[in-house]
């Protein structure tokens, strides 16, 4: 318990609810008591930190992808951390250093906007081509509705795509890949965005490669919505 010496407005010793009192060469000063921190290591947080860690390392290589994804999230929060929280509760499998990606179950855009209907992909030549049938008219889906295509690499932890690759009648579409990704493993996804840029689908993954032991590397970020490579 503190000890007033100086009236109610003056100094005091020892501990008053959250605040300690004290003197040093007559000056009386406070400080706020040390916040009580539980383990910092335990089981749970490792476990959480590991899956936080994971789906970090994957979502920093498609950021500019997932602004527009994740558009539709709710207020007070944005599209990035829209989509980290959705991939910490239904795509991370595993604990601490042994938390992974289901590739089946992420999603690099969740939306209203009706998704692609008997989507496919073929990877060859340097290419994965996309196909799908035009469902226009079909819910809110319209012709002119952007297709959007992603390739992620998993040894490599690099992405490559386009966010307007075509329209949703064209039917299908052509993802150029880096040449040094030939016979590696990939996770390929495909969505749509309304022509006015408000409403996206939810994407589908359309191939999910188990991981090869290929060499993985690195790349830089860029934001444009072009072709995109980042690691």
């Amino acid at each position: 318990m503190g000890k007033i010496n100086q009236g109610i407005l003056g100094g005091f010793l020892g501990k008053v609810g959250t605040v300690v009192g004290s003197t040093w060469k007559s000056i009386n000063y406070m400080r706020a008591l040390a916040v009580n921190v539980h383990d910092a290591k335990s089981e749970k947080q490792l476990c959480q930190r590991g899956k936080f860690r994971t789906v970090v390392n994957f979502t920093k290589t498609i950021t500019p992808f997932l602004r527009v994804g994740f558009q539709e999230h709710e207020e007070g929060r944005s599209a990035v951390n829209a989509a980290t929280s959705y991939l910490m509760l239904h795509a991370v499998e595993g604990c601490a250093d042994d938390a992974t990606l289901n590739f089946d179950k992420v999603r690099v855009s969740q939306g209203s906007l009706t998704a692609a209907t008997d989507a496919t992909v073929q990877v060859a030549a340097g290419k994965a081509t996309f196909s799908w049938t035009d469902n226009s008219d079909t819910g809110d889906a319209q012709a002119t509705d952007t297709a959007m295509a992603l390739a992620y690499n998993k040894d490599r932890q690099e992405a490559v795509y386009r966010m307007a690759i075509a329209t949703r009648a064209d039917g299908t579409a052509e993802l150029t890949l880096p040449t040094n990704w030939d016979g590696e493993a990939l996770a390929i996804y495909l969505a749509f965005c309304s022509a006015d840029g408000q409403h996206v689908s939810n994407s589908l993954c359309l191939q999910n490669d188990a991981p090869s032991t290929a060499p993985g590397g690195s790349g830089g970020e860029d934001e444009d919505d072009g072709d995109h490579q980042l690691g």
